[in-house]
């Protein structure tokens, strides 16, 4: 009975990897049952110049720059920070395809602490904030992403 038992076993899951599986499955029991509709979004996110958006930026930024950048710099008290922003203006409106997450990507030139004027490139995005409740902001300063996590110049942060 043992073997009987474990030959019908070894043949079903030899099976069930042999056979093709459907890339759009029906949705199951527990799927059906807890009310999962998927992502139903509206595209209402803040103004480039919004000020709850551009303080966010600026406060991530002198965070990052205090946190991590001073512990490499030979003046760990002279962390730099976004003292203001000019020009700032909107480059795209959701660009992608229809279903993707709404994007609305800015730029703006920030004067930092050193005196120094350099571009910002931003985008808010819809349910990207914290856990998903809100937009969420991804940023890039031209010139101070020294672990080029926007590629050279923050090309990737731009649409």
């Amino acid at each position: 009975m043992s073997r009987r038992a474990c030959f019908i076993g070894f043949a079903l899951t030899a099976l069930a990897v042999v056979l093709p599986q459907s890339q759009a499955a029906a949705a199951n029991a527990a799927e059906m049952n807890i009310y999962m509709l998927g992502p139903h979004y509206e595209g209402v996110l803040p103004r480039c110049d919004d000020r709850s958006v551009t303080d966010k930026v600026a406060a991530r930024f002198a965070d990052k720059e205090a946190t991590f950048w001073s512990l490499f710099s030979p003046f760990p008290s002279n962390s730099l920070h976004i003292r203001g922003y000019e020009q700032v203006r909107e480059t795209a409106f959701r660009p992608w395809a229809g279903n993707t997450i709404p994007r609305r990507f800015c730029s703006a030139i920030a004067t930092i602490s050193d005196g120094s004027r350099r571009p910002v490139h931003y985008s808010i995005g819809e349910d990207t904030g914290m856990i998903g409740m809100t937009w969420g902001v991804e940023w890039c300063v031209v010139g101070l992403d020294r672990n080029w996590a926007y590629n050279s110049a923050c090309k990737l942060a731009e649409p």
